[in-house]
C-alpha cells in the first residue's frame, strides 16, 4: 500500500494494557488468563455501549475506535470505575488493573486494521497513566475540557519514542475524585482563614494512650468549628494523614488550608506535655508554638487555651454566642471525660462489639457525672446504631435515644450533638419538620462541622426537598474533602429523586468504589439504571445486591424507608421490582 492510495481518517484512540502482566502471570497463569479474559468482555461491552469498536487484543493489550473522543473518555472513565469494583472483590495480589490511554488522531485504515502515528501516540501515552488510571493526550483535551464532568491534570509535553514532537498529555481523574480531592488537585482557598488540625502524635510510649491524643485532636476540631469566622477541615479528612510523613505545603495545597495545627501529647500519670504550632502552610513559617507541661487535671483549661491562641493568631473575631459556647466545657470529671474518649474510640469502629463498648463506657461516664450532656447525646448513638444496622432485637432502641437526645439539650440547649441526634431520631419516626428544624439548630451552634451539613441534606432529601441538599453536601465535602462514602450516597440520592439518573449511576458507583460493602448504594443503582431503561445492568446490580443482603425486603423498606412523599417511595420501589427483588 502506498501512501497515494492509503485511506485515511480522524479518529478517538482507546489504548489499554494491563500494569504488571508479566508478574500477575509468574504468580499464576490460568487464573490471570481468566481474569484477563472477563476484564476484556466487560471493556468490550462498555465501548459497544459507547458507540465504539474494539479493534484488536493481543496479549494483555486491547486498541478501540471511536468516532466521537467525548465517547471515548467516558469510555475510558466507565472502564475504570467497573474495574475498581471488580477489583475490590479480589485478593489485593490478583487484582488486574489496566493503565488507559486515548489520543485523537490521524490513522491509516486497512480492512478493519488501524495504524500510523494517532495509534502509536495513544500507546505511548497509556504508558504515562497509573494503574487503574487514565491519560490523555492535548488534542484530546482540547475538545472535552469543558464538556464532561471530570477533572484534568496537566503532566506537561512528554516526548515519546518515533513522535517528532512532544506531546501533551493530561491525566483525568473522574468526578468523584474530583470531589473528595485526591492527593494530585489543588483546591481553592476559602475567603475566611482556613486551618487542618492534624492528628496529634501520642508520644506516651503506650499505644493504649492513642485514643487519648486523637480525643484532644478532636475535641480541638470541635472547639475550632464553632467559630463561624474560621473554616477548618473535617476529622474524617486529616485523620487520613495519621501516621503518615507529609509536607506542611503539600498538605495545605491538598487540603486547601492556609493554616496547618501540628502538635504532640505525653502522658505520664497525672502529668501532661502538649506540644502545638500553628504553621501558614504557604511559606512554612510558624505563627505561634508553645509547649504546655500541666497536671492532667488542667487539660480542660489548656484545650480553651490552645483554641484561644489560634482564633488569636489567624485574627478571627468571636461573636457574643460562639465566646459564651467555646468557655462550656461537658464535664470537669476526668475519669468521666476519659471513659468519653474511650468510647468514642470504640463507637468509630462501627461494629456491633465495639457499639457495646463504647455503649458501657458513656454508662460509666454518665454515672461518674448524671450532668455531662455529651456522654448523654453519644449514648443516645451507639442506640440509633444499633437500630440502624439491625444489631440489637430491641424495639425500644429509636425511643430510648429519642430520650437520650432530649436529656443532653435538657442539660445544654447549645450542644450541637444533641440537636443532630434528634433531629435523626424525627426523620426516623417520619417527623419531617421537626427533623429539620433540629438540624438547623445544630449547624447554627456549630456553622463548621461538615457531617452536620451533610446530615442536614441527608433529611431534606428525604423531606422532598432534594435540589435544597445539593448545595449543603457540596459544602460538605469541601470541608471534608475526603468524605466518607455516604456523602457521596446523599448526592447520589438527590440526583435520583430529581431524575438526574445518569449523574445518580455515576455517584452510586463512586459510593461502591469507595466502599463496596455500602448495599444501599447497589438498591439505588438498580432503580437508576431501571429509569434510564437499562433492564440488563439493573438486573446484574441487583444480583450483586442479593448477594451481599440476601435477607433484603421491599415490604419492611416500604414500611422503614422515612420519605415524606409515598410517590417518592414508589419511585424507588418499582424499579427495583422490576429488576426482580422482592
Amino acid at each position: 500500500m502506498t501512501t497515494q492510495t492509503a485511506q485515511r481518517k480522524l479518529t478517538a484512540i482507546l489504548s489499554a494494557d494491563v500494569k504488571g502482566y508479566s508478574l500477575l502471570m509468574g504468580q499464576d497463569e490460568e487464573g490471570t488468563v481468566r481474569t484477563l479474559t472477563a476484564y476484556r468482555g466487560i471493556i468490550g461491552t462498555i465501548v459497544q455501549k459507547h458507540r465504539g469498536r474494539v479493534v484488536d487484543s493481543p496479549g494483555d493489550n486491547l486498541l478501540a475506535e471511536f468516532a466521537s473522543v467525548i465517547d471515548a473518555v467516558r469510555s475510558a472513565v466507565e472502564i475504570q470505575e467497573e474495574l475498581r469494583v471488580r477489583n475490590a472483590e479480589l485478593p489485593e495480589d490478583r487484582r488486574m488493573e489496566f493503565r488507559i490511554g486515548v489520543n485523537l488522531g490521524d490513522v491509516i485504515v486497512e480492512g478493519d486494521r488501524i495504524y500510523g502515528d494517532g495509534v502509536n501516540i495513544a500507546a505511548r501515552i497509556e504508558g504515562l497513566a497509573e494503574g487503574g488510571g487514565i491519560s490523555i493526550s492535548g488534542t484530546v483535551y482540547d475538545q472535552v475540557e469543558s464538556k464532561l464532568a471530570v477533572q484534568y491534570e496537566s503532566l506537561g509535553d512528554h516526548t515519546v519514542k518515533n513522535i517528532k514532537k512532544p506531546v501533551r498529555v493530561y491525566r483525568v481523574r473522574a468526578q468523584a475524585d474530583a470531589v473528595v480531592s485526591e492527593t494530585s488537585r489543588e483546591l481553592m482557598l476559602p475567603e475566611k482563614p482556613s486551618i487542618a488540625v492534624l492528628p496529634f502524635v501520642n508520644m506516651s510510649g503506650d499505644p493504649e494512650q492513642e485514643y487519648f491524643s486523637d480525643g484532644i485532636t478532636e475535641d480541638l476540631i470541635t472547639d475550632l468549628c464553632k467559630v463561624s469566622g474560621l473554616f477548618v477541615i473535617a476529622r474524617n479528612s486529616v485523620f487520613t494523614y495519621k501516621g503518615k510523613s507529609v509536607k506542611v505545603d503539600q498538605l495545605g495545597r491538598e487540603l486547601g488550608v492556609r493554616h496547618v495545627l501540628e502538635g504532640s501529647v505525653r502522658r505520664a500519670g497525672d502529668r501532661l506535655r502538649i506540644t502545638a504550632q500553628l504553621v501558614d502552610a504557604s511559606t512554612g513559617g510558624h505563627l505561634w508554638a508553645e509547649r504546655y507541661d500541666r497536671d492532667l487535671k488542667d487539660i480542660f483549661a489548656l484545650q480553651d487555651e490552645v483554641t484561644q491562641k489560634i482564633v488569636a493568631a489567624l485574627a478571627v473575631k468571636l461573636t457574643e454566642g460562639e465566646e459564651d459556647r467555646l468557655a462550656r466545657k461537658g464535664t470537669e470529671n476526668l475519669e468521666a471525660y476519659d471513659c468519653t474518649l474511650r468510647a468514642m474510640d470504640y463507637f468509630s469502629r462501627a461494629t456491633k462489639e465495639a457499639n457495646a463498648q463504647a455503649r458501657q463506657m458513656l454508662e460509666k461516664a454518665i454515672a461518674l457525672d448524671p450532668e455531662y450532656a455529651l456522654a448523654y447525646s453519644r449514648l443516645g448513638r451507639t442506640h440509633i446504631a444499633d437500630w440502624n444496622s439491625g444489631w440489637s432485637r430491641d424495639p425500644h432502641s429509636l425511643e430510648q435515644a429519642l430520650e437520650l437526645a432530649q436529656r443532653a439539650i435538657a442539660l445544654d440547649n447549645s450542644l450541637a450533638d444533641g440537636h443532630s441526634l434528634l433531629g435523626e431520631v424525627y426523620l426516623w419516626k417520619k417527623q419531617h419538620n421537626q427533623a429539620v428544624a433540629e438540624l438547623e439548630k445544630t449547624i447554627t451552634f456549630d456553622p463548621n462541622n461538615a457531617d452536620w451539613l451533610a446530615d442536614l441534606g441527608y433529611i431534606l432529601i428525604w423531606a422532598g426537598r432534594p435540589r435544597e441538599a445539593f448545595g449543603l453536601i457540596r459544602k460538605a465535602m469541601r470541608l471534608n474533602p475526603l468524605c466518607p462514602a455516604y456523602y457521596l450516597f446523599h448526592l447520589g440520592h438527590a440526583h435520583f429523586l430529581t431524575g438526574e439518573y445518569e449523574e445518580a449511576v455515576a455517584a452510586f458507583k463512586r459510593v461502591y468504589n469507595r466502599n463496596p460493602n455500602f448495599w444501599p448504594a447497589r438498591a439505588y443503582l438498580v432503580a437508576s439504571y431501571g429509569h434510564l431503561g437499562q433492564m440488563e445492568e439493573a438486573q446484574a446490580e441487583a444480583a450483586k445486591l442479593e448477594g451481599l443482603r440476601p435477607d433484603l425486603s421491599l415490604k419492611v423498606w416500604r414500611e422503614r424507608l422515612p420519605y415524606k412523599d409515598k410517590a417518592a417511595l414508589e419511585h424507588l420501589l418499582h424499579p427495583l421490582r422490576k429488576a426482580g427483588l422482592k
